[in-house]
């Protein structure tokens, strides 16, 4: 996934160009606190799943879709390997470290992870039964999941790598976005619960669609935005800085 040890400056530059300096894994503050989140995830929504059962599934079963749980917990269970080996993916320490583990988990990532999900939950998402509204959320995030992911890994082909690390931060959110739709969901149903009986006259099924559509799509919107607002102010701080040393040259030349 993400391997650029490189200047941004030099995109045709990888891992071979020698090692860079980093923090120490412990001085990444945000890292421990998402690999937590990510586990305590996998611990709660795993287990259903693992028994084979879909009377204990919390998505419930589409009538005339027979193929609905199997390919659930397909989804459920390459996700999951997904999720793990992102985390490593984005660890700083771990792919400056050790590049030749971050590119064989990042292969794992995306053939082992993102494309089996991915296609599986186009699929069942299309199929959801909570409504059109959150079906037509699950197949834009599954195709886009997989569309940056693709693109992810045809950059690091090509040893572009400032372009692989965009695109990857992009397949990352997209990767966690099923815990930021949970959260949602909870925000959501706490300001709409008091209008059940007023806006939704107590239509349970009406109420239900609604906070999953809402949280199906604030879950992978945001954190999409939040990273493309990231990298477009890492960006700007480049032109800036570029812009400052094009002046010192000029005034340096009067």
């Amino acid at each position: 996934m993400v391997v650029t040890t490189e200047s941004p400056s030099s995109p045709s530059t990888g891992p071979s160009a020698g090692p860079v300096p980093s923090r120490r894994w412990w001085r990444r503050p945000w890292m421990a606190p998402l690999g937590f989140i990510a586990v305590l995830f996998l611990v709660y929504s795993l287990p259903p799943y693992l028994t084979g059962d879909p009377a204990v599934s919390r998505v419930p079963q589409p009538a005339g879709f027979p193929a609905h749980y199997p390919l659930l917990v397909a989804h459920v269970m390459f996700a999951s390997v997904a999720m793990l080996t992102c985390f490593l993916q984005v660890w700083p320490w771990f792919r400056q470290r050790y590049p030749v583990a971050h590119r064989y988990v990042g292969r794992v990532y995306v053939f082992g992870g993102v494309l089996p999900a991915g296609l599986a939950g186009l699929v069942i998402g299309a199929g959801t039964p909570f409504g059109p509204v959150i079906a037509v959320s699950n197949v834009m995030l599954a195709l886009l999941w997989l569309a940056c992911t693709i693109a992810g890994y045809r950059m690091a082909r090509q040893r572009r790598f400032v372009d692989h690390r965009r695109w990857m931060l992009r397949s990352f959110a997209l990767t966690y976005s099923i815990i930021t739709n949970r959260v949602w969901g909870v925000i959501v149903a706490i300001v709409l619960t008091p209008q059940f009986a007023t806006t939704f006259k107590g239509d349970v099924t009406m109420f239900t669609w609604t906070l999953a559509g809402l949280g199906g799509w604030l879950g992978w919107t945001v954190p999409l935005l939040v990273v493309e607002w990231w990298l477009e102010r890492g960006e700007a701080a480049k032109r800036r800085a570029r812009a400052r040393s094009r002046a010192a040259v000029r005034g340096a030349h009067e």
